[in-house]
């Protein structure tokens, strides 16, 4: 079966409630089951929480009201400032790129699934942002969600906040094939899953009225080459240089956003949702949004992330 597939039946499971591929037979699933559990107890259990990054960023021109959901990743778990977290780097880089003031409320949680996304939402109570930001999926396959009650979750979560017009940018599931203290075979299943996963995220995503960014690769190339730079001591999260990438690939899909530009980029590629959402896995920062509209077709671009200021805390 080719992702594009496999996205297509994952998040169509999810729109009927059934629980969608998972794609391990009995026997190398007792294999990945004690790897799983060596490969946790390789990473740890998180002893420390990230540091608070709510604050205003950036100056001039009208509020920007930001909300980030999700977890360690969208949270900036490892980090000890409240501006190297990937919830700062987004903030910042948001006002930086229009220069305009954004008020930021992160609320992710470290160790957060997709069924923990409704509880994030809860928090915030009746005080809807302009535009939030959710970054999950890696939890979810490490503790072996079935994919397709995954992708429900999210969606759910999404409609949620879409019935309030809030913009929605969901940052996909990472490459978890990349994470050295996973042993193989189950390092090639994780990274399957995960981008099976992330495919399947962004077809459910579109379909909602967000925008998805792949950042699948984010861990993958630069983290594979500059391991020591690009993780964090647990070879598990991100290092500062880590979050900043993840952050920054994010900024351009959420920029567009706010501004909701008329036409999109001209050398982009129109294509089925679901292979746009399957080639979207295979490269980092890769947007797909819906085609003018449609729930049936999508539109894939390439974003290269730019470096942005961080000042204005």
């Amino acid at each position: 079966m080719s992702r594009a597939s496999r996205a297509r039946a994952i998040a169509s499971a999810a729109a009927v409630g059934g629980a969608g591929l998972v794609g391990a037979g009995g026997a190398i699933y007792g294999v990945l089951l004690g790897q799983s559990r060596l490969a946790r107890h390789r990473i740890g259990e998180p002893r420390t929480m990230p540091p608070v990054a709510d604050a205003t960023y950036g100056t001039g021109g009208d509020l920007i009201d930001l909300v980030v959901f999700g977890d360690s990743g969208a949270a900036g778990f490892g980090v000890e400032r409240a501006e190297d977290t990937t919830a700062a780097v987004i903030a910042a880089g948001l006002a930086a790129q229009l220069g305009r003031s954004v008020q930021l409320r992160c609320v992710a949680v470290v160790g957060a699934q997709s069924a923990d996304l409704q509880r994030q939402i809860d928090s915030i109570g009746q005080d809807w942002p302009d535009v939030a930001v959710i970054a999950v999926g890696a939890n979810d396959v490490t503790h072996r969600i079935p994919p397709g009650r995954s992708v429900a979750l999210l969606t759910t979560a999404i409609e949620r906040l879409r019935e309030h017009n809030v913009e929605v940018v969901v940052a996909t599931c990472p490459d978890l094939g990349t994470i050295r203290p996973i042993p193989h075979p189950l390092r090639w299943v994780a990274r399957r899953w995960s981008r099976s996963l992330a495919a399947a995220q962004t077809v459910a995503a579109v379909a909602a009225g967000a925008r998805s960014v792949a950042v699948a690769d984010l861990l993958g190339p630069e983290f594979h080459a500059h391991p020591d730079t690009m993780f964090g001591p647990d070879q598990f999260h991100p290092s500062v240089a880590g979050y900043r990438a993840f952050g920054e690939a994010i900024v351009p899909s959420l920029s567009d956003a706010v501004t909701q530009p008329a036409q999109p980029q001209k050398n982009a590629a129109n294509l089925d949702l679901a292979q746009a959402a399957a080639r979207a896995a295979e490269i980092a920062g890769a947007e797909v949004m819906s085609d003018r509209g449609s729930r049936v077709r999508g539109l894939l671009r390439l974003r290269r992330p730019q470096t942005t200021a961080t000042g204005g805390r």
